[in-house]
């Protein structure tokens, strides 16, 4: 994934004409940290993981990304989506930087307790790190708003009442109304900005969605309710289609009870290993990395991919959709709307003012909606597709940060 995302810095680089120099500065991160991570189990053995952070750009505000429990989290895996999160805040305009990191944990392994401390460990080794105007962590693959509250419980004993260290925390514990399904909100209106572009409306199109967690789940609701026809859906056991769409709220209701859509008797099942190339206008890929590959990507049927998840399209089969001519709206535009919501969450933190759900909804939609005008643009005026014209913009907004900031110009090519 790391290759993948140099990639996509590299060609818009090119675009901007890039010096070596700004290129090396701009693409390195900041810092990296692995710290070891020990505690006793409730057998009274000793557990043993690491924590990753890497934080790598801080030019236009305090580092901002996600935290993931995972046994694949690694140094490289998170540098490579902490550089995501730079280009992903700069595109969509909030004033953040880029960080990410996690625990080489699998968390159905261990009982409350132990990953309780697990976490508190974690942050214990790096609160001198993190920080409201530092790096503000949030949820990611496996963690969720109980393990944001620990975070935020943990540090502020180390510098007292902190409610902004972290976003995506209970809502009685400062969290934000509208945070859970930011995500798949905003991806449900990167789909609408893409439509109106063709004289199209959700209600006309079918949609078939790769992964049915917190993003896919609610970007499946969200456009079930605009009247979109989610005729497939798959998770990591199974997938199931139907003709004239799926009862996505009965679906909701299946999954919330037994933690998978496999055995939902509502539609017909099929293998998971089929949704990417599922006959559907629409295909929202919402799980895991590289999952449109050269090796399935001729087979794609979908007119629209919308990238709810990070990095699922190698650059190898980026470029075999752009020749398809099949409208690619990437991750680090499709899937903002949870670091914008984030954002919300830290400014109210911050002024200590909570916002309605009315209010967090409209502005998250003007900010998803001027962020693929502003993309589109790029596109238009560079002549180039919708995810090199991302990383164009947001590249050129966290380079003009970082040398107004060192040398008082914003030269790029010097």
């Amino acid at each position: 994934m790391l290759e993948a995302t140099n990639t996509y810095f590299q060609h818009a680089a090119e675009h901007l004409s890039l010096s070596e120099r700004a290129r090396q500065i701009l693409l390195g991160p900041y810092r990296s940290i692995k710290v070891e991570i020990v505690v006793e189990a409730d057998d009274g053995n000793l557990l043993q993981f690491y924590g990753y952070r890497v934080q790598h750009d801080y030019s236009r505000g305090p580092m901002k990304g996600g935290l993931r429990y995972h046994p694949s989290v690694d140094e490289e895996h998170s540098s490579a989506l902490a550089a995501l999160m730079t280009w992903k805040t700069a595109v969509i305009d909030v004033p953040f930087g880029g960080a990410k990191g996690g625990i080489n944990c699998d968390p159905s392994l261990l009982s409350k307790r132990e990953l309780s401390a697990v976490t508190r460990t974690f942050v214990s080794a790096v609160h001198d790190v993190i920080g409201p105007n530092l790096d503000i962590p949030a949820p990611d693959v496996n963690t969720n708003p109980e393990i944001m509250g620990w975070i935020m419980d943990e540090y502020s004993k180390y510098k007292g009442f902190s409610p902004g260290v972290v976003t995506g925390k209970p809502l009685s514990l400062f969290g934000s109304e509208g945070r859970t399904e930011a995500t798949g909100r905003g991806v449900m209106y990167m789909l609408q900005s893409a439509l109106a572009t063709d004289g199209r409306e959700i209600k006309d199109v079918t949609v078939a969605i790769q992964g049915f967690g917190n993003v896919g789940s609610h970007a499946a609701r969200l456009i079930a309710e605009q009247g979109g026809q989610v005729v497939a859906v798959a998770d990591h056991l199974g997938g199931l289609y139907k003709k004239g769409g799926i009862d996505i709220p009965a679906l909701c209701a299946y999954a919330t009870k037994h933690h998978t859509i496999k055995g939902f008797e509502g539609a017909d099942s099929m293998p998971n290993t089929e949704i990417i190339t599922y006959e559907a206008d629409v295909l929202i890929p919402a799980a895991m990395e590289d999952v449109i590959t050269q090796e399935n990507v001729q087979q794609i049927k979908a007119q629209y991919i919308i990238e709810a998840a990070n990095g699922p399209t190698t650059p190898v089969a980026h470029e075999a959709l752009v020749d398809k001519g099949i409208v690619v709206i990437p991750d680090i535009l499709a899937n903002a709307g949870g670091v914008t919501v984030s954002y919300f969450e830290w400014a109210q933190n911050i002024q200590q003012f909570k916002w309605d759900y009315e209010r967090v909804v409209t502005e998250l939609e003007k900010k998803m909606k001027r962020g693929y005008r502003d993309v589109l643009a790029m596109a238009q005026e560079r002549k180039v597709d919708l995810r090199t014209a991302a990383f164009i913009l947001g590249v050129q907004r966290v380079g003009e940060a970082s040398f107004a900031r060192e040398q008082g110009a914003s030269s790029l090519s010097g």
